[in-house]
């Protein structure tokens, strides 16, 4: 039997303060996503008989976090504001459904904010949208 698990499990938090460190979920996220990339090297000669080899091993690993939310609390995003206009790096937890279960975990790390938008339409919601990409080592937890 297959067990599916709830996206609304999927939270960015982000680091509030100093010491002692405290994480805040990212208010009213309706999509969030994480990608992890690594940069390859092509290594190919002509010795390869025309099949393509790559280096072994991470080169430039990345880690990009995006999210989509309804504008529901300015306390949080006045935090990433700052952060964005200042081209600062925060401390943010990625947590991937349960960490108590197998499938779960958390990516913990420094994040700098991309992108940072807001907008809404005359008869709809306030919306924001939040891209991030990871300044240092992310790591990953259960």
């Amino acid at each position: 039997m297959t067990t599916a698990y709830s996206g609304r499990l999927v939270l960015i938090k982000v680091n509030t303060s100093g010491s002692p460190t405290t994480y805040t979920t990212v208010a009213a996220l309706r999509d969030t996503s994480i990608s992890i990339g690594e940069t390859t090297v092509d290594v190919t000669t002509k010795d390869d008989a025309g099949i393509r080899q790559l280096l072994e091993g991470n080169i430039l690993s990345t880690v990009s976090v995006t999210g989509t939310g309804v504008f529901t609390n300015a306390t949080v995003l006045t935090t990433l504001r700052a952060a964005a206009l200042a081209g600062t790096h925060r401390g943010y937890k990625i947590e991937v459904v349960d960490s108590a279960t197998v499938a779960g975990g958390v990516f913990s790390g420094s994040f700098r904010i991309t992108s940072l938008e807001f907008a809404g339409a005359h008869d709809g919601e306030a919306n924001y949208s939040l891209s991030l990409e990871s300044a240092g080592t992310v790591s990953f937890t259960v």
